[in-house]
Formats: C-alpha cells, structure tokens, sequence
C-alpha cells in the first residue's frame, strides 16, 4: 500500500450574522467544473499562500502563538492561517478582515479595490505585499478558531483544514463575485443543516458537522463566544464501507452518509 499523500494547509471561512430568520450563515455553491468539490455547498476558503509564510505584515489581536495552540501548529504556519483565511474571505466575497490600527473594516466595494482583488486572484501580489503597501492590518481580533479537519488517508488529494469563525463586520457584506462559485447566499444555519443532512443541498461531512455546531446557538454573538478556547482536536476521519456505500467514520465512532459520492477525485475536508 501507497504512503498517503500529505495533506496542504488550508483555511476555511464561516461568516455568520443575525438575520430575521435567526443566525445565518453565508454558503457557497463551487461550480461544477471545479477539480475539487465541484458542485457542493461549501463555505468560502482555500490554500495558504506559501508567500505569507514568513513576510512581514500588520497584525491586531492574538498573537501568532495563540493560533498555533489552537490548529495544533508552529507560529509560522499558524499566522500564514490566518493571512489565508483573510484573503480567502477578501477574494470569495469583497470583505477585507484588515484595518489602519483598530479603524472599521475598509469599504472595498470599488473598482480600485476590485482591481486590489483581481491582483491577489492572479497572484500579482500577495496579501501581505497588499497590506505592506496599504499599511493595513490583519483583524485577528474579529476571527475566532472553530474546528480542524484533515481529509482522511485513503483520499488522493488531501488537506489540513483550520476551520475559522467570522461575525460580518459592521458596514459591509459580501458579494456574489468570485468565478470559483455559482451561488452565494445568507442562509439560516438550522436550515442549512437540515438541507445538507436531507440532500436538498449537497455537502462533504466537515460542512454538516460544522453547522451542527453552530446549530446550537441562536445569535452570532453567542457563537462567538463558544469559540474553544484551547486547542481544537484535529478530526481525520476514516472512509468505510456500509453496505456497499461509502461512509465516513469520525474519530468518535460517529458515521456520516455524504449527501453526495465519495472516494477518489472527492474530498471530505472542504
């Protein structure tokens, strides 16, 4: 048997608010055409630019070591993170987690911060070459660390997932804007849940798992604030088979059905 392969680092996005119809979550379709996890509901994320490793750049609220604690990690991976999860949000929806000091979050809602996007999608620049040149810094202080998922080690393509919560920031919100993504919207997190769990929406297991959790709350603050406070338990799960399908085990026994078919060229850390 083949060594598995080794899983990239990622960072995965739940922004959440309060809506008329309770907490609310804001999900993502990938296009169909997508090599990985094309077609699911997902919420917006992606890989860490290996340029935000070790560049020097603003930061406001914890420390680099308070996010290594938390994804099990060194300081430099921990920090590039969080530099991922602030681009990914920036590129996937127009909101940048990044301010002069402790001012609002900027209104990027323009053709030269358009144009700003556009660079980092292409990789003209990195984020941290953005903020050195807009003197910003990254708001850490508005993220807070929410799960840790490595895809299991029968899957060919693999990813160490930080999984990080965000509040919408007062004053802004997203746009349905990234080419990566058919579909974008605020949806009920109870209702999100219900529908990946029947199949109306399709979803890998980490996206299930994670609305269950913040199912528990009623208000994006209450969420918040039940962000673990020390290290999360990464979870690579297993593949297995039940009766002929193809399941995935957690750590704890628990067996998840996919709402959609899994195995090779499908991931289950998205």
């Amino acid at each position: 048997m083949s060594e598995p392969s080794a899983p990239k680092p990622a960072a995965t996005i739940l922004l959440i608010r309060d809506g008329e119809r309770g907490l609310e979550v804001y999900l993502i379709r990938r296009v169909r055409q997508m090599a990985f996890a094309g077609g699911m509901t997902a919420y917006p994320g992606g890989g860490v630019d290996p340029r935000d490793l070790d560049a020097d750049f603003g930061w406001v609220g914890p420390d680099p070591g308070y996010w290594a604690g938390a994804f099990s990690t060194d300081e430099r991976r921990a920090r590039s993170l969080v530099a991922a999860a602030v681009r990914e949000t920036f590129e996937e929806s127009g909101i940048l987690l990044a301010t002069e000091a402790d001012a609002p979050v900027v209104d990027t809602d323009n053709d030269e911060w358009e144009a700003e996007r556009q660079a980092l999608l292409d990789r003209s620049h990195s984020l941290a070459e953005l903020l050195q040149k807009r003197e910003l810094s990254v708001r850490a202080d508005l993220i807070r660390p929410w799960a840790h998922w490595i895809t299991p080690e029968a899957e060919p393509k693999r990813y160490d997932t930080s999984f990080f919560l965000v509040k919408l920031p007062d004053g802004v919100h997203p746009r349905a804007i990234s080419t990566e993504h058919d579909l974008a919207e605020w949806v009920p997190v109870r209702q999100a849940l219900a529908d990946g769990e029947s199949g109306a929406r399709a979803m890998l297991p980490p996206t299930i798992v994670t609305l269950r959790d913040l199912a528990q709350h009623d208000t994006a603050d209450e969420a918040m604030a039940a962000a673990p406070p020390r290290r999360l338990e990464p979870i690579l799960p297993e593949l297995v088979d039940v009766d002929g399908v193809l399941q995935v085990r957690l750590p704890d026994g628990t067996v998840i059905k996919p709402s959609v078919r899994i195995g090779p060229g499908r991931s289950v850390a998205d």
